[in-house]
């Protein structure tokens, strides 16, 4: 969703899908044989899940289920959804699977599994079996796969993006070979990774773990699967929490401003922290100092730095953005962003930035661990796209520059990777409504950078039964990492299904 929805880098705020020719949406490409489909099952809400011992975290239990490649087809060919769970702990009333999701979109949950168990209060482990999924297109389940080798991402991450429009014709010859080995790697799947889609395995999800509704905690992107679950099946919602909430009615462009705007608030509130600390590489105003991170930013891509990597790889602007953007989630990781700042800054060594980039980008150890770039980009082409016209990009080029005077001129001219994209926009913005739906949690980070606050107030206005949380506090989300406030909120709202008063604050 927009820039960086979750745990993505700037590159992706530019960059998003490729081809070596323009694929005409209405005759989307064949499939790799065997590549994205598997021998259906006669009845996929017939199956059993059957769980295994698996290594992801302590007394951790792993399995597979088929899903309909297309919901529109559900006797059609198949694909795979791997899911983990920790059972309930037991010592209270099991009240039934609690589903997490981490956001992205193209996060693992997989991954996330071992961090969901520390965040979850131990009340709630007692009587939730703590389930954990990969969406449709995302790590462990049927994957989409673009570029197959680390060297062909590496140079596509890496690549800057055009700040005029004089160079966004050229951006084509960049985002088109991406697109194409998308389309020829992942096959029909990649038109069918939408949220919609996704938000229907939930509710497949739900009724192989025997559960009547559904109860889930989605974080950031997994806010708005929440949102969409609760939209195509209100009935059967039972208690969801969305933390780090988006509001559908926006816009993909206007997500975008409203990401830099709310990135370059925490970049000025992370300056306003560093300025006069002695591990702080900045000295003066805090506008001097993001002057200097400016120049900093200007110099990297006149000139890629070097940054101590065994392969060779230069820090370039992409992923130097990166690399500033990811401390910008947790205030807690701001000495790391003084520290990577520090060597850029007055040795000219990117190290740290490049370190940082390659933390968010799950590129550790000398090649990507997941697959979270692409399917980022495959769900977002799919669920919405700026308008890519001339005219409209240059307009969305200088509304980022203003939300965000010292990174926004570089997130700009990013529409031409959606416009090349081989599938059709399925989603399109719109209020949220479930009506009849019982209540639902929603929670905002008044300083929360990727998912700005007014996005949760928003989609609380909009869904019928819901109530807001607000944290006051900086950081991406809130729930297990902001304060007890709102854990105990959210716990009881998770045990019992109490309510908080409308407007509590926190």
């Amino acid at each position: 969703m927009g820039l960086a929805a979750a745990a993505i880098g700037a590159v992706i705020v530019l960059a998003g899908c490729t081809q070596p020719q323009a694929v005409d949406p209405t005759d989307p490409p064949s499939p790799s044989p065997g590549r994205t489909t598997r021998p259906q099952v006669d009845d996929v809400w017939a199956q059993e899940i059957f769980w295994e011992r698996c290594t992801l975290a302590k007394d951790t239990e792993c399995a597979t289920v088929v899903a309909p490649l297309d919901w529109d087809d559900p006797t059609g060919p198949g694909i795979e959804l791997a899911l983990a769970r920790v059972k309930a702990t037991g010592g209270t009333a099991r009240l039934g699977s609690l589903l997490v999701n981490p956001g992205g979109p193209g996060a693992s949950g997989l991954s996330f599994l071992p961090n969901a168990i520390s965040l979850i209060g131990p009340d709630v482990r007692a009587a939730y079996d703590v389930v954990s999924f990969d969406p449709r297109g995302v790590g462990e389940s049927t994957p989409v796969t673009c570029y197959q080798t680390t060297a062909e991402l590496d140079r596509f991450f890496a690549a800057s993006w055009p700040k005029t429009l004089d160079g966004y014709a050229d951006s084509v010859s960049v985002v088109e070979p991406f697109a194409q080995a998308c389309a020829d790697n992942t096959g029909p799947l990649l038109g069918q990774v939408d949220t919609a889609s996704a938000a229907k395995d939930l509710d497949l999800l739900r009724h192989l773990l025997g559960d009547e509704r559904l109860n889930l905690l989605g974080y950031s992107y997994g806010s708005f699967l929440g949102t969409t679950y609760a939209e195509l099946f209100p009935d059967r919602v039972g208690r969801l929490v969305l933390d780090g909430a988006i509001d559908p009615s926006l816009p993909s462009d206007t997500q975008e401003v409203e990401q830099a705007r709310g990135f370059e608030a925490a970049l000025n509130a992370y300056l306003s922290d560093c300025i006069g600390k002695q591990a702080c590489p900045f000295r003066g105003s805090k506008q001097a100092a993001l002057d200097q991170i400016h120049q900093l930013l200007a110099q990297i891509e006149a000139k890629p730095m070097e940054a101590g990597s065994p392969d060779g790889r230069k820090l370039t602007l992409p992923l130097a953005i990166n690399g500033i953007v990811v401390t910008m989630y947790d205030d807690s990781t701001w000495l790391l962003a003084s520290q990577a700042l520090e060597g850029a800054i007055s040795y000219d060594d990117g190290t740290g930035l490049l370190r940082l980039s390659d933390m968010y980008m799950d590129r550790l150890g000398g090649s990507y661990g997941s697959n979270q770039m692409e399917a980022f980009i495959a769900i977002n082409c799919l669920d919405g796209r700026p308008p890519a016209d001339p005219a409209a990009a240059e307009a969305h080029a200088a509304a980022l520059a203003e939300a965000s005077p010292t990174m926004g001129e570089f997130w700009a001219y990013s529409e031409q990777l959606c416009a090349v994209w081989p599938y059709p926009q399925k989603g399109a913005p719109h209020g949220a409504s479930a009506p009849g739906a019982d209540p639902i949690l929603i929670i905002g980070t008044t300083g929360d950078p990727a998912t700005p606050y007014q996005g949760a107030v928003a989609l609380a206005q909009q869904l019928e039964s819901a109530v807001l949380i607000t944290y006051q506090g900086e950081g991406h989300t809130a729930y297990g990492r902001s304060n007890q406030c709102v854990n105990q909120a959210v716990e009881r709202y998770l045990l019992e299904g109490t309510v908080p008063a409308e407007g509590l604050t926190c």
